[in-house]
């Protein structure tokens, strides 16, 4: 099953304890509409062979920006953010 950025993008959502998750991962203080663009502008910028669809989740990884983005593949659901390079700030 191929994966489809345009669809990701136009039904990602997001439950509010995710923000508080992201911004520890990531070491922020975003707002919740900051952190929705950047998750938005990541995704629409990464190039879909760096999506990968394993189980139930999606991972968008973005080495440029040094961030990977897990995503639920039924829902489109923010689950979570990892940094791959710690010095990502």
């Amino acid at each position: 099953m191929s994966i489809n950025k345009t669809e990701i993008l136009n039904s990602i959502c997001y439950i509010e304890l995710v923000y508080e998750r992201i911004n520890k991962k990531i070491r922020g203080k975003f707002s919740k509409s900051e952190i929705e663009k950047m998750l938005s502008d990541i995704i629409r910028e990464t190039q879909e062979e760096f999506f990968q669809r394993t189980g139930k989740n999606i991972y968008v990884t973005n080495s440029q920006k040094n961030i990977r983005i897990t995503i639920n593949s039924n829902t489109y659901r923010i689950i979570t953010v990892d940094v791959i390079d710690k010095s990502f700030r």
